[in-house]
């Protein structure tokens, strides 16, 4: 059982003699108050990734598994959590571990789940689930900030898990770019500078001011230079949490209806998804997911990431006063994007072509007056090339990276699509002078 600070507070004042009451009053210094307060929803996160080194001519190519580390915090009761992307980027699936202080959690190791993540802020959301709400930290806010202002920070430095520094505000509005552990470029804008010890471990903890809030993600490092770190400001991770890490349109099950976020009613509802099936209008206004009521638009957005594709999800709608509830099984995102953004259902499958065997997309059906209906495709349609108006092009080979390719476009975007479609019913797709099944149309994007 998770011991609270106000148990672990009262537990330390009931034991302490009375005539030490006054020495141990005047030890509770107002960092001491911060750490207290803000401790408790602080993670140690451990990952594995395994990499294949390559052989040369005596030893053949043989993989190896390293290990990995970070900070992060808590920022819901359910378990939801935020670190810095590159701390969990490469890792092995199923490796995250998260723990807490066992001060305030007897040692517990919970396994962890990368929800969502935004490397061009270097965030990410992981979950993992308890028995008991878990303590979160309270979040305050980077735009009041004073350089020379107290600030704390917590986190695990070289593995040392739960170290607390303590520092001041010493530059604000930075830019910087660094080299993250997997080789990738980091390029960071309008950090907050800080003289308080951030070293590697660090990453992903809480920056907090002088009243136990959280006013940064610790990110960075200065190797060059000692008593420098820098975090991301709270507000922008306000910000990515709101319109990225917690977006329903990141959500793993995808139902076929948007909501308007402020008071929670639809206003789109997509032909032929799970919410047109189960008779969802526009104008109806969410009341409840999973039998749980929805409090408000951030509720929403926490609640609406638990929920899993192809599973049924209860939910509860109001409409002219009465109340409808309903069961749904949400598609995978991928899937529920391509059928609302291109108005088709797809498979992947390898096929000849010549001498070779490839892969790419068949067409299983299109949704009627969708784009790909308009288009004329056909159930059976092989998609090989994707263009858009930018130039880009893509392969068609699998459904997730056509996804995340439609996904960067604007609704009205066109894309020109390469077809093929075996006509003469071979088994193959014919290129020759005398026949081609080649069709090429153009797309647009809803």
């Amino acid at each position: 059982m998770m011991l609270t600070l106000s148990a672990a507070l009262a537990f330390q004042l009931a034991n302490t003699p009375a005539q030490d009451l006054d020495l141990l009053h005047n030890r509770v210094t107002p960092v001491v108050r911060v750490v207290q307060k803000a401790a408790p929803s602080v993670v140690y996160i451990t990952t594995s990734q395994t990499r294949t080194v390559p052989g040369n001519f005596f030893q053949p190519p043989k993989e190896v598994t390293q290990g990995g580390s970070g900070s992060g915090v808590v920022v819901n009761e359910n378990g939801y959590l935020v670190t810095n992307y590159h701390v969990i980027e490469g890792a092995d699936e199923g490796s995250l571990r998260v723990s807490f202080d066992p001060k305030y959690d007897e040692g517990r190791i919970y396994p962890a789940e990368v929800i969502s993540f935004f490397p061009q802020e270097d965030l990410a959301l992981l979950k993992i689930t308890g028995e008991e709400p878990f303590d979160k930290v309270r979040m305050g806010t980077s735009s009041d900030l004073m350089i020379g202002e107290r600030v704390v920070a917590i986190g695990n430095p070289y593995g040392q898990t739960h170290t607390v520094s303590t520092g001041i505000i010493s530059g604000l509005h930075r830019d910087i770019g660094v080299k993250a552990a997997t080789g990738r470029q980091l390029l960071f804008s309008n950090l907050i500078q800080t003289d308080a010890s951030i070293n590697f471990g660090n990453s992903g903890g809480p920056l907090l001011n002088i009243n136990g809030e959280l006013i940064g993600i610790n990110t960075v490092v200065n190797a060059q230079a000692e008593n420098i770190g820098y975090a991301i400001p709270v507000d922008r991770v306000r910000k990515v949490l709101n319109e990225h890490l917690l977006s329903p349109a990141l959500a793993r099950a995808w139902f076929g209806f948007k909501l308007d976020l402020e008071d929670l009613r639809v206003v789109s509802v997509t032909s032929g998804s799970p919410a047109a099936e189960a008779g969802i209008q526009v104008g109806d206004r969410l009341s409840s997911l999973a039998g749980q009521d929805i409090l408000g638009s951030d509720d929403y957005r926490y609640k609406r990431l638990a929920l899993s594709p192809g599973e049924p999800s209860a939910m509860s709608f109001r409409r002219k006063g009465q109340r409808i509830d309903v069961s749904m099984v949400g598609w995978d995102r991928v899937s529920g994007l391509l059928f609302d953004r291109m108005g088709l259902t797809v498979e992947q499958i390898r096929t000849r072509v010549g001498i070779y065997r490839i892969e790419r997309l068949r067409v299983i059906g299109t949704r009627p007056e969708g784009p790909a209906h308009s288009l004329g495709l056909q159930p059976g349609d092989l998609i090989n090339i994707v263009t858009a108006e930018t130039g880009d092009a893509l392969y068609a080979q699998n459904s997730f990276d056509l996804a995340l390719f439609i996904d960067q476009l604007k609704p009205e975007t066109s894309l020109q699509l390469e077809i093929w479609r075996d006509d003469n019913r071979n088994g193959y797709f014919d290129r020759t002078k005398e026949i081609s099944e080649i069709y090429n149309g153009t797309l647009k994007l809803e």
